[in-house]
């Protein structure tokens, strides 16, 4: 039987005062250090708390979440993302398998990210998920929500810089060591709705989200009140449950960071199975960084006379390809009769987001 422990096995409480990094006190500052690079040593995940984003705005935009996804059917798909080519507007339940083996993922999403311009160097060069916003217009108070949804994009964007400047220290590196990365980064907010699950449903089969890692640097996760989230934990080969906490960010490592620290710190297993009989809202934002930036081994990941494992690689290149393999798999699916997709056993993620 699959041994529940509380999310605190994922957000130590030193960790979670997070507003030490604000602040003046340096042994307080270390020790922040030292408990976010366990937990990037250990699962690649934590939670925090006492950040900078307003918790009224966190409210206003899982109310908004909530709204967005109310909309009939055919109003949603006004704003269909496959009316562009930058991963912007909404995605249908069923449109990504995240994890071989099982059930396209029980998820519809919305995408967002930053407002980029047709004459825009990025959209341009065809840089990653860069292009236009898609806005349901014929949605009530449709300013409002654009005006929140950006905010709420800018605040991110502020929190992922101060996350990425704690995990530099980790590394006995400067705290803006990653400045230039930071700098033009591209990332994506996701707003996601996970209906719920039938309680008797095939858990080898039948995924909010299938087991997967994230494709880019960071992710930091907002979590409405439904629990579902789980964590892959190798010391046991169990998957614990993340129990939401208002206000947190749940946050983790992703594939292209492991990379980057040259697999010093762990791009962890998740998954989502909403089994609660509640519509379940989250709203990851995954920081992928400036597309043109090469990744390349960072100081202090390998040992004296070691080699790095992976040779150097763009931001765009390394995370690019990913989504592709995800959303190509559910049309495989969707063409193939479902004899051939039965569960093989065990999970077998693709890089995902």
């Amino acid at each position: 039987m699959r041994r529940v422990r509380p999310a605190s096995v994922y957000s130590r409480s030193d960790v979670d005062r997070f507003t030490v990094f604000y602040g003046d006190d340096e042994v307080a500052k270390e020790k922040l250090v030292e408990e976010v690079k366990k937990c990037c040593l250990d699962n690649g995940f934590f939670q925090i708390v006492g950040h900078r984003v307003p918790g009224e705005l966190q409210d206003k935009v899982l109310q908004w979440v909530k709204d967005f996804f109310a909309q009939p059917q055919e109003e949603k798909d006004r704003v269909h993302k496959d009316f562009n080519t930058w991963n912007r507007g909404y995605e249908r339940i069923g449109s990504q398998i995240l994890e071989q083996g099982t059930n396209p993922d029980l998820k519809e999403g919305y995408f967002i990210g930053e407002e980029i311009s047709t004459d825009h160097p990025y959209f341009i060069g065809k840089k990653l998920n860069s292009g236009p916003n898609l806005w349901p217009e014929t949605m009530p108070e449709v300013d409002d929500f654009r005006a929140t949804s950006m905010e709420y994009y800018t605040q991110m964007h502020a929190l992922a810089r101060d996350v990425l400047a704690v995990i530099a220290q980790t590394l006995d590196l400067k705290d803006d060591y990653f400045k230039e990365f930071t700098s033009g980064a591209v990332a994506t907010l996701r707003y996601l709705h996970y209906p719920p699950q039938p309680a008797d449903s095939d858990e080898k089969l039948a995924r909010g989200i299938g087991a997967h890692t994230d494709f880019g640097s960071v992710t930091l996760l907002m979590q409405g009140d439904v629990d579902g989230l789980q964590v892959y934990d190798k010391d046991t080969n169990e998957w614990l449950d993340v129990v939401p906490i208002k206000g947190a960010y749940v946050v983790n490592l992703g594939n292209m960071f492991m990379r980057w620290a040259n697999d010093k710190y762990i791009s962890n297993l998740h998954r989502v199975i909403n089994k609660s009989g509640k519509e379940r809202y989250s709203v990851p934002f995954f920081y992928s960084g400036n597309p043109d930036y090469v990744i390349d081994c960072l100081p202090n990941c390998r040992g004296e006379g070691q080699a790095a494992k992976y040779p150097p690689i763009s931001v765009m290149d390394c995370v690019g390809g990913s989504y592709k393999a995800s959303y190509g798999a559910a049309k495989v699916f969707k063409e193939q009769p479902k004899t051939k997709m039965e569960c093989v056993g065990g999970a077998q993620p693709i890089l995902a987001s």
